[in-house]
């Protein structure tokens, strides 16, 4: 069986071929011009992951909102859940680019980060 697609690792867009077994396992990955895309096809067939962006609740602000995003993907499946999380946190200020909002966020080693300064 074939599956196409286009990979996202970078702005090149290379349109990938990947073939796969009776059984689903990856046989060849073709279109890539880079090892990256080749990685890229495997894992989105295998255990598809994205990162999220979006925001959170700041304490004692009303309308303003902490941008947040993941530091590393998370499952293409967890992606409710993980929204479902967000509703339930508030944020105390300061706060730092780059701190932990959430540990272990949908899955241990996974974290929540703050994706802007705010006082």
């Amino acid at each position: 069986m074939k599956k196409e697609f286009t990979c996202i690792v970078c702005p090149a867009g290379c349109p990938l071929t990947v073939e796969l077994d009776e059984d689903g396992v990856v046989v060849s990955v073709t279109g890539n011009t880079c090892r990256r895309g080749e990685i890229y096809a495997k894992e989105e067939l295998t255990d598809p992951r994205r990162t999220l962006t979006s925001t959170v609740k700041l304490e004692g602000r009303e309308l303003a909102m902490l941008p947040v995003r993941t530091d590393k993907g998370i499952r293409k499946d967890a992606m409710a859940e993980a929204m479902e999380i967000l509703k339930t946190v508030t944020v105390k200020l300061p706060i730092k680019r780059g701190d932990v909002i959430l540990e272990n966020f949908t899955e241990e080693g996974i974290s929540l980060i703050a994706c802007k300064n705010m006082d």
